[in-house]
């Protein structure tokens, strides 16, 4: 796989499982995307790292039930200061849910809601930079954000974020705007308007698979779930599914 020199500002960075079973996701995880987990040790809570091909794609963190939020992924962007950036998306119409705060040597995190109430973290690098590789085989490959607040949401990561965006479709029916354009593209938004009404919103991460099909029947075989597809797109063949414990994400292939 070929190693990522760096990550600029305001691309995805890291990805990371909050769950509250976290012996089953380490073992389906790593029989579904190949990888190897490592936990980092009490000084670091318990957090689990998972690497492919011995380089880092993600993390988890164990879910005790205290905060009330569900088992999920989470998507964390690049920042080259997180306070300040907390104090942009404050501004900006975001509210803080995780204050920037500093994790020993490896780094400052951050958690926000944008303009539109989606859930985005931010990483201020460290010794820990973040994922090694992306869109390879057993990596995390897209990272998308559906929004019922689709003109606001734009502006939220532009402002706070410093994307430069490119519009992929103004259609009614398909709205969609990227961070970056064509081949560079690193994520996108989606107007979710189009979608019925209670239909989940937010960011997803998708990893990228030599074989959507053959990795689907393998979440059902290793007791996740299907939800959708897999399906034939443009960018791929898209697969929506859940872990054991019901965490969402979905495969690209």
């Amino acid at each position: 796989m070929p190693k990522l020199d760096t990550i600029p500002p305001g691309a995805p960075c890291w990805v990371d499982l909050f769950t509250s079973d976290m012996d089953r996701s380490r073992s389906f995880y790593d029989q579904l995307l190949g990888w190897t987990s490592e936990s980092a040790g009490p000084d670091y809570g318990g957090y689990v790292n998972f690497s492919r091909d011995g380089v880092l794609v993600a993390g988890a963190m164990t879910n005790d039930g205290s905060s009330g939020q569900p088992d999920a992924w989470s998507i964390y962007l690049a920042v080259e200061d997180a306070a300040a950036t907390v104090d942009a998306a404050q501004a900006a119409g975001g509210s803080v849910i995780v204050p920037a705060m500093q994790l020993r040597e490896l780094g400052h995190m951050a958690v926000v809601t944008d303009a539109g109430g989606a859930a985005i973290g931010m990483w201020q690098p460290g010794e820990h930079t973040g994922f090694g590789v992306v869109a390879e085989p057993g990596s995390p490959g897209w990272f998308e954000l559906h929004t019922r607040a689709y003109d606001d949401s734009v502006a939220f990561y532009q402002k706070v974020f410093g994307w430069n965006t490119a519009v992929a479709s103004d259609e009614p029916e398909f709205r969609y705007t990227t961070l970056g354009e064509g081949e560079t593209a690193a994520a996108g938004i989606m107007d979710a308007t189009v979608f019925p009404e209670g239909a989940p919103t937010g960011w997803s991460v998708y990893f990228q698979v030599a074989d959507a099909d053959a990795t689907a029947a393998k979440v059902n075989e290793l007791g996740g779930a299907v939800t959708s597809g897999p399906d034939d797109t443009p960018y791929g063949r898209l697969v929506a599914c859940t872990d054991p414990t019901g965490a969402a994400f979905k495969l690209v292939g």
